[in-house]
């Protein structure tokens, strides 16, 4: 890992309404190595999908710059994919064609586009889907899809909102370890946003845990547990009780600040 390949620097951002302004994030300052895996932890109305989707240039800082290796962040590019929670696949394309869509678009020759899909195919166990449709696969499997629709682009940047959050234990657990199976050999950097302490620390080199509204970073912390990580084992658990302690601060911090809105009304 070299260079700074993710710079945010002083970004603030503010939502405005009829009646108030919703300072969102405020002074966020990271900077992000290639090839590094980090997770933004916290808990909900904390900025973490805030902050990624200023990332991904979906949603422009209010003020202070992001930055991808050196280059100002303005709108999305293809040096950045994004995989959502609700898979956002084309239900009227096939696995294979919804994988392939993306190249399609940026006009890569046909040779090439079938290449690369089915390398992934095989890569993410997709194979034998490759003719059905979205509506005949898992949550799981269409998550599969989702990440190899990215994928096929080739961003060096991958940025990843509550990919698993809706998965049950099982199958959540297999796509964290063919997430981190696919980080290994690719070398992607990888912007992870999770409410799950046990999920940012299977996963991440760093987490950075987020406060509540407005978001700032609480904590930015190496994770150096060695891989793969054992959820059972002691120093595992030290840290998910150390991390656990600030997350429930926002968590009450959030509560409080609800009562006295209520309070107010």
């Amino acid at each position: 890992m070299s260079g700074n390949h993710i710079q945010v620097q002083n970004v603030n951002k503010v939502f405005q309404s009829a009646d108030r302004n919703v300072i969102a994030l405020q002074d966020i300052n990271l900077s992000i190595p290639q090839g590094q895996f980090v997770c933004l932890l916290g808990p909900s109305g904390c900025g973490k999908s805030t902050l990624l989707n200023a990332i991904a240039g979906f949603s422009l800082p209010t003020s202070g710059s992001i930055t991808t290796d050196s280059k100002v962040v303005t709108a999305p590019g293809p040096d950045r994919g994004m995989v959502f929670q609700e898979y956002a696949l084309f239900p009227w394309m096939t696995v294979e064609k919804n994988i392939a869509f993306g190249l399609e678009i940026k006009g890569v020759a046909a040779n090439e586009i079938a290449t690369r899909v089915d390398a992934l195919l095989h890569k993410l166990g997709l194979y034998d889907f490759r003719q059905r449709f979205p509506k005949d696969l898992s949550g799981g499997m269409r998550q599969r899809v989702a990440i190899a629709r990215v994928l096929a682009l080739d961003s060096p940047i991958l940025l990843m909102d509550e990919p698993f959050g809706a998965l049950d234990a099982l199958t959540r657990r297999n796509l964290q370890d063919e997430l981190l199976r696919i980080w290994s050999e690719l070398g992607k950097t990888v912007i992870f946003v999770t409410h799950s302490i046990e999920e940012a620390l299977y996963l991440a080199d760093r987490i950075v845990v987020m406060t509540y509204r407005p978001g700032t970073v609480k904590r930015d912390m190496l994770v150096t547990l060695p891989r793969l990580r054992d959820p059972a084992s002691a120093d595992f658990n030290t840290l998910k009780r150390e991390l656990g302690l600030l997350v429930m601060e926002e968590q009450q911090r959030h509560h409080d600040q609800e009562m006295i809105a209520a309070a107010v009304d």
